[in-house]
């Protein structure tokens, strides 16, 4: 079932905007991530591990694809995605949705009990309970998509759960460890992001 943004609130009222100027700190600490398309009537969720920020004004992130996964074509089809950063409470949906190609189960959704919302304005299936959201026009690169499987997008819209990212900053030394993000490694091996470190402090 997809929920809009309004009633979205009203089941998690701690999701809120974030400035487009701040939304690479969303990505900097290299979290794997979920990405989301939709073209039509078909829609799709996968994991990656390799997304990164990549321009901080405009906004501008990037994500490797592989030419196998049905979300890519996705992408090709509508010109947008959204990245969204999980968390360790989401981990088996995680590796689910990297696991199986929705090329071989058109219903992998489904059969992932995978929650989604849409955020008003935006035709993108968005998975509840991620820690952030951005919502990306993509930036047609031919050659990078083609050569490289490398997609850019620049960001039209960002949002983040506030119990863990607010004023335009993590607090993961401050949330529940269920809420750290994760860190694929290979093989269905992660890590968790660590401790909090200030290097300007003596």
């Amino acid at each position: 079932m997809l929920l809009n943004l309004n009633m979205a609130e009203l089941l998690n009222p701690h999701i809120q905007p974030v400035e487009l100027a701040k939304a690479y700190r969303l990505l900097n600490h290299g979290p794997t991530v979920l990405v989301s398309a939709q073209h039509e009537q078909e829609a799709n969720v996968m994991t990656a591990a390799w997304a990164c920020a990549l321009e901080l004004v405009p906004a501008k992130v990037s994500v490797v694809l592989d030419k196998s996964t049905k979300t890519r074509k996705l992408i090709e089809g509508s010109g947008y995605f959204a990245l969204q950063v999980p968390t360790l409470k989401q981990i088996e949906l995680v590796q689910a949705l990297g696991s199986i190609s929705q090329f071989d189960d058109p219903a992998k959704l489904e059969h992932c009990h995978t929650p989604l919302f849409h955020f008003d304005g935006f035709n993108l299936p968005m998975v509840e309970g991620c820690a952030a959201w951005l919502i990306c026009e993509l930036i047609p690169e031919p050659h990078n998509q083609q050569v490289h499987d490398l997609f850019i997008g620049k960001v039209v819209a960002a949002y983040a759960d506030d119990r863990v990212f607010r004023d335009g900053h993590w607090y993961y030394h401050e949330a529940d460890p269920s809420w750290k993000s994760v860190h694929h490694v290979a093989g269905g091996h992660y890590y968790t992001i660590g401790d909090a470190v200030d290097a300007n402090k003596s």
